[in-house]
């Protein structure tokens, strides 16, 4: 399973979770940080990435347009990294 992590989450953390989830990415280390949300989304969807976000905004247009990509939403607020990386594969 490639995760891909929003711009709002960490790109510290693919380092952390590479063994589990093996080329996974984050937005900025794809030179995305300009992209629009559908843009992201279709990349994931292009790409075979699961979306992982704290963005309530993915999980909306998974109801809408359905998936894949599949969509991880994170709403745990704020957190450090080290927790971040602690939720289980």
């Amino acid at each position: 399973m490639k995760l891909l992590l929003d711009e709002n989450l960490s790109r510290r953390i693919i380092p952390q979770i590479l063994d589990a989830y093996p080329d996974s990415s984050q937005i900025a280390l794809l030179g995305m940080d300009s992209a629009n949300d559908r843009q992201v989304w279709a990349y994931a969807q292009q790409n075979g990435y699961m979306l992982v976000t704290q963005d309530s905004d993915f999980n909306e247009m998974s109801v809408l347009y359905g998936h894949p990509p599949k969509v991880i939403w994170l709403k745990c607020g704020n957190q450090p990294k080290q927790m971040m990386r602690a939720i289980p594969p």
